[in-house]
């Protein structure tokens, strides 16, 4: 792709029965994001006109494209790819809804694959109604990992106040221990490292890294998953050069503000992360995914049905989403330019 012209950021629909639309219209009525990049919302026209309708925005501008080099600067453009959807249920699950946000999320996967995209934005969707149409589907982290063949991937949710990572993702409760093993908490701090020096230009990160008993096992009293699996990990990542400390107990960790001193924190599974994370960053956090070869970042929150076309949703980690995207693509760009030039400068010798 052309270096010099203006980032094309493909944006997913999502549940279109939750405020998904209802944010893209209070997100681009300001022009200053289609003055950073160039916006590509991958759903329906009719969506957006009810939704329009539902919250009394009298014009809302956006261009229908068919592929992503037609895409006009300074505009919303849109790409039709929900063809038969006959209704919208605002704020009720359906098949019909899950079935458009795949099929946004699919033809927008496509587009990235074939690099015509240079970011994606994917708006929040209700897995269940999801998976109805697509058996196996968990979430979007894994379906993306799939996509691009990435050997590992890292739910990094990113704010102002911290950068958190999981080494499980969408796991239940139960299955969370059986899953950890030494391997792959090594692997994902590893990628850890890798994306905060690579997308978030930090020369040498610190990480800290979360037991996964009441206060990390108590030397083993209320568990033995720290000294069996998360110490031997650390020693490993340590002996490897990377700044990384803990098993930290996760209570006091956050409750003495420890979490301050790190750039980045691996929590072992979903809620003891994403907790605390969405009590700080408050509508401010965005979801990142580590490790994939196109960019890729999400809103922190669900479809919320419950307020859905009330027009009270807040457009604030959509934004941060999309200014995230930006960032992180320039920053990714730089930092392999400066890589290729040193490399260079290394066989010159």
């Amino acid at each position: 792709m052309e270096s010099n012209r203006k980032l094309r950021i493909g944006i997913t629909i999502g549940d279109v029965n939750g405020i998904g639309p209802e944010l893209i219209i209070k997100a681009f009525e300001d022009s200053r994001l289609k003055d950073q990049c160039v916006p590509i919302l991958y759903g329906s026209s009719r969506v957006i006109n009810i939704y329009r309708k539902v919250m009394g925005v009298e014009k809302f501008n956006y261009v229908v494209i068919t592929t992503p080099s037609q895409a006009h600067y300074h505009k919303l453009n849109l790409i039709e790819c929900v063809p038969n959807l006959e209704r919208v249920d605002i704020g009720v699950a359906s098949e019909a809804s899950g079935e458009a946000a795949y099929l946004s999320l699919k033809r927008a996967i496509e587009d990235a694959q074939h690099q015509e995209l240079d970011a994606l934005v994917t708006m929040p969707v209700n897995k269940a109604t999801i998976e109805k149409q697509e058996p196996g589907f968990v979430g979007h982290t894994e379906m993306l990992a799939e996509a691009f063949n990435a050997q590992e991937s890292l739910m990094l949710m990113v704010s102002d106040q911290m950068r958190i990572g999981v080494v499980t993702t969408h796991v239940p409760v139960k299955d969370i221990s059986a899953q950890l093993t030494i391997e792959k908490i090594v692997k994902k701090v590893r990628l850890m490292n890798q994306t905060l020096k690579r997308d978030f230009t930090i020369e040498q990160p610190m990480i800290a890294v979360l037991g996964l008993n009441p206060h990390a096992g108590d030397d083993g009293l209320i568990g033995e998953e720290e000294k069996s699996i998360i110490n031997p990990a650390l020693i490993q990542l340590q002996k490897e050069g990377i700044n990384v400390f803990g098993p930290y107990p996760a209570d006091g960790f956050f409750g003495a503000l420890t979490y301050r001193k790190f750039d980045g924190i691996m929590a072992m599974y979903h809620d003891q992360g994403l907790i605390p994370f969405k009590l700080l960053a408050g509508y401010s956090g965005v979801n990142f995914t580590a490790g994939l070869p196109v960019v890729r970042t999400s809103p922190d929150h669900g479809v919320a049905y419950d307020i859905a076309g009330k027009d009270i949703a807040d457009p604030e980690s959509l934004r941060a989403a999309l200014y995230l995207a930006i960032d992180v693509v320039g920053q990714r760009r730089m930092n392999e330019k400066l890589e290729a030039e040193a490399l260079g400068k290394g066989k010159g010798k």
